[in-house]
Formats: C-alpha cells, structure tokens, sequence
C-alpha cells in the first residue's frame, strides 16, 4: 500500500489531495524519518507518524476492504 492511501484508509485525509498535502510539507514520517514521497510503498512492520499519530503498518492494511454479506 502507498502512503497517501494509508493516510486515506485509516481517516488521517478525507481525500488524496489532502494526503499529498500532509506528505509534501512535512507532516508525515515513516520510521522516524521524514517521508515527502506520497507513492512510497509501505511494507508489513513500518512504522508512519502524521504529527503526533502513530499508526503501524501491518498485514491486515494491505488486504483492503471487504463488503458485508448483504451488501451489493
């Protein structure tokens, strides 16, 4: 999973805009360091910190989301 679209999955950005945003002015470090690429590619373990959030990347975040069973 990329970056901006972790940022959008676990609701730190309502849209990518707003994600490339929080990435490019420096808002955003992966494992302690400052990260401006919004496309970085995150890997099971990272680390991503947006200000004073922090949130763990992990196996479960690359599996997506599933629609209930009575969904259509």
């Amino acid at each position: 999973m990329k970056l901006d679209q972790f940022l959008k999955w676990h609701g730190l950005a309502s849209t990518g805009g707003e994600a490339k945003h929080l990435i490019v002015t420096g808002h955003v470090s992966v494992n302690g360091s400052i990260e401006l690429r919004r496309g970085r590619k995150l890997n099971p373990g990272d680390q991503v910190c947006l200000d004073n959030i922090k949130l763990k990347f992990g196996v479960s975040d690359t599996q997506g989301r599933r629609l209930a069973t009575n969904d259509q």
